[in-house]
């Protein structure tokens, strides 16, 4: 299960921040998982995934969960890991019998033993960026059902929530909470290297922070909303671009289809 260690001080549930022990952050909570024997088969992929020795990483629920304390169910389990490692991960799963799925080859595959399994996901759902070293470099360590492993930073773990907004699933609340609770551990300014080419999703997630939590508004820096609020005002008196474009379909490609579909926009 995720260490838990009241006692020491290393959590605090009232507050919901990830503490540290030893080098490894004490989860501030754990999500439920929904399926029958889900916590078996996830403990044993994560000591399979270590006994590779190929680098990967834990996100998702259980990542958000650890950072906030925030407890909800989940179905799965995420792993992030490089584009070019994803297939050395499923070729081991596939050799002990494990069931495997490539989804997506630009950025997402899965392995399953029966209802239960687990996404091995390298890039972002649009593919605009991969998994790369800074994600190995900026990672925490916790233990996650009896096996240490390296949890997603909270900056990147932002940016992998940013674009997740369709009409199933908006993921712009974890965003929120990240930002509350871990606002001193993300590195803004490689947040907004990130997210430079799509600078106005980050200023919607921090707008939204600001509307939610009106008392907390000093926890994004004064700079990074000077710098995207003056990139506004400099967008204003510019010309629009003269190709129809639909950029909606990197948040969902199903609610923007007919955008591209009938109505003549250009898909990004």
């Amino acid at each position: 299960m995720v260490r838990v260690n009241a006692e020491d001080g290393a959590t605090d549930f009232l507050s919901g921040q990830a503490g540290s022990l030893g080098g490894l952050i004490s989860a501030a909570a754990a999500p439920t998982a929904t399926g029958p024997g889900a916590e078996e088969f996830y403990a044993e992929s994560l000591r399979e995934l270590v006994k590779t020795e190929i680098p990967f990483l834990v996100a998702g629920t259980y990542a958000v969960s650890a950072y906030t304390g925030v407890t909800r169910p989940t179905k799965d389990l995420d792993i992030f890991c490089k584009a070019g490692d994803y297939p050395r991960i499923l070729g081991h799963f596939q050799r002990l019998g494990f069931g495997v799925k490539v989804n997506d080859e630009r950025w997402l595959s899965a392995i399953a033993s029966g209802d239960n399994y687990f996404d091995v996901i390298f890039a972002c759902s649009h593919g605009s960026l991969p998994v790369d070293e800074h994600w190995f470099e900026n990672a925490e360590r916790m233990e996650l059902f009896g096996t240490v492993v390296r949890i997603v930073g909270p900056t990147e773990l932002v940016w992998s929530k940013a674009f997740v907004q369709h009409r199933l699933r908006y993921d712009g609340a974890d965003v929120a909470h990240l930002i509350l609770k871990q606002h001193e551990k993300i590195e803004w300014r490689r947040l907004l290297d990130y997210m430079e080419l799509h600078w106005e999703v980050l200023l919607m997630h921090l707008l939204n922070f600001r509307w939610i939590y009106p008392s907390e508004r000093h926890l994004v820096p004064g700079w990074l909303l000077d710098e995207l609020i003056d990139r506004v005002n400099h967008q204003i008196g510019l010309p629009t671009s003269e190709t129809r474009i639909c950029r909606g379909r990197m948040f969902s490609p199903s609610d923007y289809e007919i955008d591209v579909r009938e109505w003549g926009f250009a898909d990004v």
